[in-house]
């Protein structure tokens, strides 16, 4: 294996921006902000999600979205109530009456 062609492999701190969770890992990535965790300086990565904040491991039914994307998709989304039928019907009569007087 040629020692020029590879990114030095590290442990990084990885933390969790949405619960504050922190762990170590080994990595290829090189961050440039630095962190002392446990008496060891690690270079520090800040992710959005992990398996501390997402509902399909802490199996909570809403996912915690610091970034707001997914309340954003809900309201855009969201169904819209519909109107009783009763509503409807007199609307449609009166976009047909409003067609007959004005031809």
């Amino acid at each position: 294996m040629k020692k020029q062609g590879h990114p030095p492999y590290q442990e990084v701190l990885f933390v969790d921006s949405s619960t504050g969770f922190k762990f170590i890992c080994g990595s290829t990535l090189q961050p440039k902000e630095k962190e002392t965790y446990e008496g060891k300086e690690y270079p520090v990565y800040r992710m959005p999600i992990s398996s501390a904040s997402h509902p399909f491991f802490t199996g909570s039914k809403q996912l915690l979205d610091s970034e707001g994307r997914v309340d954003k998709f809900v309201k855009r989304y969201a169904k819209k109530p519909e109107k009783p039928v009763e509503e409807a019907v007199e609307a449609d009569k009166k976009k047909v009456v409003r067609k007959k007087k004005t031809t």
